[in-house]
């Protein structure tokens, strides 16, 4: 805490805060104070909700009504503030997609380079794909004609009922393999 000659009081949250104030710095200059954050408009500065968290001095007697509004008000009154501040946040950042994309089409005019170099890598994703897509493919292949086969050697071995049983577990099997491959 630090006492000025015309007795103002200042308390700081940080030793931080504590050295800048002693160098006699200007807090609406440095971006990591709330006094920058106010005077460039990047938080609430005038609000409602923002006077109900002024302290008060005045003692009040102790009524059991009066605390238990209290409590429900100032979760109200915190619910307010949040979509308020919300709001405030959207707001401010409505334009900056725009500004994103009209920075990115500037940058991609200045270097074309950047363009090919991304085309190069689109290309190897899609060969990748192409030979994944291709190796699936003839597992499905051997799949289909492994269990063709099993289900000619179960129709001559067993009788229909069985037969029906079996198929159902091979399939079940064949599934199970696939995924295992698959997960490979």
């Amino acid at each position: 805490m630090f006492v000025r000659n015309d007795a103002k009081e200042f308390r700081f949250c940080r030793s931080k805060c504590h050295k800048a104030f002693k160098q006699r710095r200007n807090p609406r200059k440095l971006k990591w104070t709330k006094a920058f954050r106010k005077a460039a408009g990047k938080e609430l500065v005038v609000d409602s909700t923002l006077t109900f968290a002024a302290r008060r001095n005045v003692p009040v007697r102790y009524n059991r009504d009066l605390v238990a509004t209290t409590l429900k008000a100032m979760t109200r009154i915190e619910e307010i503030r949040r979509k308020r501040e919300r709001a405030f946040y959207k707001n401010r950042m409505r334009g900056n997609k725009d500004k994103d994309l009209a920075s990115d089409r500037k940058l991609v005019e200045m270097n074309p380079e950047l363009l090919k170099m991304r085309e190069v890598e689109l290309r190897r994703k899609a060969e990748k794909l192409e030979a994944k897509n291709n190796a699936m493919e003839e597992e499905d292949v051997e799949e289909e004609e492994e269990a063709s086969e099993e289900e000619e050697m179960m129709s001559v071995d067993e009788s229909e009922s069985e037969s029906e049983e079996e198929r159902v577990k091979v399939k079940i099997a064949l599934k199970n393999k696939r995924k295992l491959r698959l997960t490979r």
